[in-house]
């Protein structure tokens, strides 16, 4: 009855409600635990900018929801799939960082407490206009409506408890300057955000490598059964942790010794991907936006040290 009810009420939304139907699933992976996955993509209007993984915990106590997803429709349509999993109300959204993917959603949430770190939600208050604008031109008419919602309240590292689950924050970076992971030590569910990745290139708007490498090797040390990824399949660890600190771990060798050679950025980008990172998807796409990211850094590095 609950999911007819649903589905009744997603019939009579507003037509802008649907103005692009993400189609969207909810996988159980754990107990009262859920995975939205998103596409292994860059933004298109295909996929109206569904490449995030988002996820919910229902507790005892309400929902707990991890990342609104990239627009508007995404928000509303991932409450109305919530709401055939169940009738308990969304208590709090986290955001794990300040990644338009990951919180373009919350203008559906606007009754609900959205929180994410201090750092993520000055990132988030200070986007420029232009990002929007961007994402318009890339996705269309599913960010019909969208608009930037920046959390309203502040978490710090440290347990949480909702109902009955036991939550555990961490206060990471390295991807962004503020990144959050979710532990849920009732099921052993790890919501590692974007410092995991697997099977899809990882992204480095804004990394700091080393500092990367170093939450990796925080999110090792918890006793979690089942990793989610910001983007990728979800899988025991330490599978994506493995795979994202390789990536890593090689990127930062490759650009270090290319500047060193005094290659200019076009001719990394030519530069031939090892097997292992080729067949990740949107690896050659993605590894030339890096290159565009953070190859000036090494350079300037290299040059420094002469």
């Amino acid at each position: 009855m609950r999911a007819l009810a649903a589905g009744i009420a997603l019939m009579l939304a507003p037509l802008q409600a649907l103005a692009f139907d993400y189609q969207l699933t909810a996988r159980e992976i754990a107990p009262d635990t859920y995975v939205v996955p998103g596409r292994m993509e860059h933004f298109n209007r295909a996929n109206g900018g569904n490449i995030v993984n988002t996820g919910f915990v229902v507790t005892s106590a309400g929902v707990v929801v991890i990342d609104s997803g990239p627009s508007l429709d995404y928000g509303r349509q991932l409450r109305q799939l919530i709401g055939t999993v169940t009738d308990r109300p969304v208590r709090l959204v986290l955001i794990t960082h300040a990644h338009p993917d990951h919180y373009l959603g919350n203008s559906a949430f606007g009754d609900v407490a959205i929180s994410a770190l201090d750092g993520t939600r000055a990132e988030i208050a200070g986007t420029p206009p232009a990002l929007l604008d961007g994402i318009y031109r890339l996705v269309g008419d599913a960010m019909a409506g969208t608009t930037l919602i920046p959390p309203t309240g502040v978490v710090a590292k440290g347990p949480l408890v909702v109902g009955d689950h036991d939550l555990e924050l961490l206060a990471l970076d390295g991807h962004t300057r503020a990144d959050l992971a979710v532990f849920d030590r009732t099921t052993g569910t790890l919501f590692a955000g974007d410092i995991a990745f697997l099977d899809r290139t990882p992204t480095t708007p804004q990394a700091d490598i080393d500092h990367w490498l170093a939450a990796l090797d925080r999110l090792r040390a918890l006793p979690a059964k089942l990793v989610v990824p910001g983007h990728g399949p979800v899988a025991p660890p330490p599978q994506a942790f493995d795979q994202t600190a390789a990536y890593l771990t090689w990127l930062r060798q490759a650009l270090f010794a290319a500047a060193a050679r005094g290659l200019d950025a076009p001719e990394v980008i030519d530069m031939k991907l090892p097997e292992e990172f080729a067949g990740l998807a949107v690896a050659r796409a993605e590894f030339a936006r890096t290159v565009a990211h953070l190859y000036p850094t090494f350079e300037r590095s290299v040059l420094s040290d002469k």
